[in-house]
């Protein structure tokens, strides 16, 4: 692993404990010498998180959603996590592409087709960083999916923090955001691992440490 990137994404709906356990990953990783990007998305650039305050805040439809998700993905990449792969750090994204399938695909309800065209043509890499995935498209090479039931995850949340437009939803819209995750796990089952988020703390943080050390990161 020495020398090389990585790049881990984390993603399931609010409340399912990806930030507890992604800076816990990056703390392990630290301690095995690793450097260590950590980032989110939609985000991780001064332009992303415009957008992203966009995105989370303001009325629009799913077209729109979709395009500035990507918009903000482009951005994203080419100036954080192709850089950072680029030097051998460790990318760890709070989110990343199949979020945008889970939540404007499932929960929106958005053709998946078209997302699929638009994941192309903001993920294909073009020089100078053709190097780093060829003609594939610029992918977590891991992507752990914190799975929880939608219910659990509204417990969890209930009265901590005012909800954007997309964590005020109905709890049918998470359900088809669950999903699309699924979905999204069964088109790609070799880059997903799924973590029974309805455990305790440290039972999940034992399966995310097993998930990263059958990849040999850990």
């Amino acid at each position: 692993m020495a020398g090389q990137g990585v790049f881990i994404s984390f993603e399931g709906i609010d409340g399912a404990g990806k930030s507890t356990h992604i800076d816990a990953l990056a703390q392990a990783l630290r301690e095995r010498g690793r450097s260590v990007v950590l980032t989110r998305e939609p985000g991780g650039t001064p332009l992303a998180e415009k957008i992203r305050a966009l995105a989370l805040h303001e009325p629009m439809d799913a077209l729109t959603e979709a395009l500035l998700m990507f918009a903000a993905r482009r951005d994203h990449l080419t100036r954080v996590i192709v850089p950072a792969l680029g030097r051998g750090d460790v990318v760890l994204c709070d989110r990343f592409t199949d979020a945008t399938f889970a939540y404007q695909g499932g929960g929106r309800g958005f053709d998946w087709g078209a997302l699929s065209l638009l994941e192309r043509l903001a993920q294909t890499p073009q020089a100078p960083q053709a190097d780093l995935a060829s003609d594939a498209l610029i992918q977590p090479e891991l992507t752990i999916w914190f799975d929880l039931p939608p219910a659990v995850a509204a417990e969890r949340l209930a009265g901590s923090r005012v909800p954007d437009k997309f964590e005020a939803q109905p709890a049918a819209f998470f359900e088809a955001v669950r999903a699309g995750y699924a979905r999204r796990a069964s088109q790609q089952p070799r880059r997903f691992a799924r973590i029974d988020a309805d455990q305790p703390r440290d039972a999940v943080w034992r399966d995310v440490r097993a998930a990263v050390r059958a990849r040999g990161w850990l």
